[in-house]
């Protein structure tokens, strides 16, 4: 086995797409080819959602947990198939047997667990456990596929 990579947010930039107000992966602590990855999202009260989920309350809404560890994931997978830089995209095909168990709130780091449970050229299901100090928050299976970006209009 190899040794495990890190990502700061520069390098987590170059790996996704995805920008401010939905880039949910702030840094890699450790991607191992092929297995699984570990990352971290600092959950600020800044965060443009907070405002209405729940005003006086504010909770990390769960499909933004999913959210998060699906970026977690299409890391891994564009990793692991050796397609970074070809402009490639990771979709949301399928989410199972999601389960939210604990509230994130602002403050916390929100500890992303992906690994595989397949991976095919363009189809890969994952396993993903989000979790804040070691308790967890959400738990779910999901697929996406690698395919290139829609054509623009």
């Amino acid at each position: 086995m190899s040794e495990a990579k890190t990502y700061d947010i520069a390098a987590v930039l170059n790996a996704l797409p995805h920008r401010y107000p939905l880039l949910l992966v702030d840094r890699v602590a450790s991607l191992e080819i092929g297995e699984e990855i570990r990352a971290i999202k600092a959950v600020s009260f800044n965060e443009q959602f907070f405002q209405g989920h729940f005003p006086g309350r504010p909770i990390m809404p769960g499909v933004l947990q999913i959210e998060a560890l699906a970026q977690a994931a299409a890391i891994l997978a564009i990793e692991t198939l050796e397609l970074a830089g070809s402009g490639k995209l990771v979709y949301f095909m399928a989410i199972e047997g999601a389960k939210f168990r604990a509230p994130v709130e602002p403050g916390w780091l929100l500890e992303l667990n992906v690994g595989f449970v397949q991976k095919r050229a363009r189809v890969c299901k994952f396993w993903g456990k989000a979790s804040v100090g070691g308790t967890v928050t959400c738990e779910v299976q999901f697929t996406a596929m690698i395919a290139d970006p829609p054509a623009e209009a």
